[in-house]
């Protein structure tokens, strides 16, 4: 199961953080961006509140957090309940997929 509480009790928090320390958030930005292939269909995993999967123009994510979900979709994210694990996704349905600052709440 994953670890969604402190996303589901501090969404405030994580979301100013990136207010607070725009420039490192921006600067993640753009090398990800960098990274992307272009013109090709991605999705984000642990998309989170979707300040990456946005800018980034990925419209499509994986989120188990509800409440992050909400805050993704706001941002024009079609967001999926599910996680990493155990990916509610069909093989090769995307072109990529991106995992931001994720790696470190997969469960082992």
């Amino acid at each position: 199961m994953a670890k969604i509480k402190p996303f589901e009790e501090h969404s405030v928090l994580y979301e100013n953080w990136f207010e607070k320390n725009k420039y490192v958030y921006l600067s993640e930005v753009e090398a990800v961006k960098r990274l992307l292939p272009k013109n090709s269909n991605g999705v984000e995993i642990g998309v989170g509140s979707g300040r990456f999967a946005a800018p980034l123009g990925i419209k499509s994510g994986v989120e188990p957090s509800p409440v992050m979900s909400k805050i993704a979709r706001q941002r024009g994210i079609t967001t999926v309940d599910g996680s990493a694990e155990n990916l509610p996704l069909r093989s090769s349905s995307f072109d990529f997929a991106l995992m931001v600052t994720t790696v470190c709440f997969l469960m082992m």
